[in-house]
């Protein structure tokens, strides 16, 4: 099966989630997981999680299904990898900028993404190799060149007072702007409104950005680990952006181990 048929088939499970998680946005009540995140999660991410679960087991049962809340096989060759509700703080005041992400990951590597902002009902989606797209719309990341000109979203840790040095240099660097929900970010990278999204000691995990990773290297950005040693989705360190920007990102300037100069 080609990753095309993926596009086929996985497209239209993910827009079933606008029926379920609409009627709930900003009705939604939240509940805090254990742990030291104290994270937010609702009865509509459980829902959402396990109805997409069990569409794509019923096209795929030969591939795992892994989701934020419940967890899975992360060590197949295949698997879904699944964020339900992206930005569930959002979902829950009734504010913009929530989406439902998926990706495929195949052998380690990214292959299939898709980034649904099921308010506006847009389909943001990549293949890899084969570009990435706003429902049929291909999609073209920043090629700005100059820091200073530079729009760029972080998510940077703030409780270690090392990485609140990092923020004050990024903010005199460049035009800088602290993360809110990465989904929705990772948008706007590979639509071209913003030229990069960095992660360095992030507060996300894997399913917020493989998904999001894809589609900005699919729209011509680049995509890098802060270590400068190509890419791989299970290092939360990273860089997605303008190509012509990655070696200010990836390098020793800013980041202690990164490596290219």
């Amino acid at each position: 099966m080609t990753t095309m048929e993926y596009a086929d088939t996985a497209l239209p499970i993910m827009r079933e989630l606008r029926e379920i998680l609409v009627p709930q946005w900003g009705n939604a009540r939240a509940r805090y997981k254990p742990g030291p995140m104290q994270s937010m999660v609702t009865d509509s991410d459980m829902v959402a999680e396990r109805h997409v679960a069990s569409r794509l087991h019923e096209l795929y049962p030969d591939i795992v299904f892994v989701g934020e809340e419940g967890d899975g096989d992360r060590s197949a060759r295949r698997f879904w990898l699944m964020d339900p509700i992206d930005g569930t703080v959002q979902f829950v005041n009734g504010e913009p900028e929530c989406t439902s992400m998926l990706a495929l990951i195949e052998e380690g590597q990214v292959r299939f993404s898709v980034i649904y902002d099921f308010l506006n009902d847009a389909m943001y989606w990549a293949e890899r190799g084969k570009g990435a797209y706003r429902e049929h719309e291909r999609l073209a990341a920043s090629r700005v060149a100059d820091l200073k000109d530079a729009r760029v979203i972080g998510e940077v840790r703030r409780e270690k007072e090392e990485n609140l040095r990092l923020i004050e240099k990024l903010e005199g660097m460049t035009q800088f702007v602290r993360s809110k929900v990465a989904g929705w970010e990772f948008i706007q990278v590979a639509c071209g409104a913003y030229d990069a999204r960095i992660c360095f000691d992030p507060y996300g995990y894997d399913y917020d950005f493989a998904p999001g990773s894809l589609l900005v290297s699919e729209a011509g950005g680049t995509v890098v680990n802060m270590s400068g040693r190509g890419y791989d989705y299970r290092d939360t360190n990273f860089y997605a952006g303008s190509s012509h920007l990655a070696r200010y990102f990836t390098s020793a300037m800013l980041f202690p181990t990164a490596s290219i100069q």
